[in-house]
């Protein structure tokens, strides 16, 4: 007889989708995740991570994206539904900065030289950026529970 015992953490029980999930090197380098966007003004977007991030890579515009829900992308959105995220189609200084609220390294406000078009749904899309202290992040900082949608006002 064995004295091997079975614990709650046994997963002969479960379903196969319960069990261990896969998961690639981005995702085990701990990385800050975006909670909120929320737009301020026609051309100022408030965006809030939920650690303290590394300002150098936080505050670069080029670890950002910007969806919109039109075919061709326009006004402060850089990428349509339909493309991927490229260097070539991240948001350009001459686009807009972006620049620290607070002290928190938490929280940013993205300002745009152009407005957001009132009525498109636009999705923020921040990649890159790393905790503070940490460098070497490249993976995506949005996960299932970001709130980084908003309507144009």
């Amino acid at each position: 007889m064995s004295n091997s015992i079975l614990t709650p953490n046994t997963y002969a029980a479960q379903p196969y989708w319960e069990g261990p999930t896969v998961m690639d090197d981005r995702q085990m380098i701990p990385h800050p995740i975006l909670t909120e966007s929320r737009q301020l003004a026609p051309n100022q977007i408030l965006i809030t991570y939920d650690q303290p991030t590394d300002l150098a890579s936080a505050t670069t515009i080029s670890n950002y994206w910007i969806r919109s829900n039109m075919t061709k992308p326009t006004g402060i959105a850089d990428v349509g539904m339909g493309e991927a995220l490229t260097r070539a189609n991240a948001i350009r200084p001459e686009m807009g900065m972006i620049t620290p609220t607070d002290n928190s390294r938490m929280r940013f406000i993205m300002r745009f030289r152009v407005n957001a078009t009132m009525g498109v749904l636009y999705v923020v899309l921040p990649c890159f950026v790393n905790l503070e202290g940490r460098t070497g992040y490249m993976g995506e900082n949005w996960g299932p529970f970001s709130r980084n949608m908003f309507i144009g006002m």
